[in-house]
């Protein structure tokens, strides 16, 4: 039980951090709309392991809170077989919204 309790602590963790970026991005993909850029179908792919396709990050950030929600109110085992697949889209998450910021700072400013 214990293990689970420190788990979750961890995750509510990220969340915060991860809905922080997720917000900061999808300013900065209004932004570039605005200017006619960021042209594309949604951020993930339909194989990334989402069900939501969305063109900004905040509706994946939303589907991981959701899955967590819903991990809360299993037992120990079944949260344990939940946790690879949240921590794969958590993981996905955090890792585009960190290219997508490097490839903002690497462009130079018009």
């Amino acid at each position: 039980m214990q293990e689970m309790q420190a788990i979750h602590q961890q995750l509510q963790e990220t969340m915060q951090t991860l809905y922080r970026k997720a917000v900061d991005a999808d300013q900065m993909l209004d932004s570039l709309q605005q200017d006619q850029k960021g042209k594309f179908a949604a951020v993930f792919a339909s194989d990334s392991g989402f069900s939501t396709s969305a063109k900004r990050f905040g509706p994946y950030v939303e589907e991981i809170a959701n899955d967590w929600q819903a991990m809360k109110d299993l037992d120990d085992d079944a949260a344990k077989k939940a946790l690879g697949p949240l921590v794969k889209k958590i993981e996905i998450a955090l890792v585009t919204l960190a290219q997508f910021q490097q490839s903002l700072s690497a462009k130079p400013a018009n």
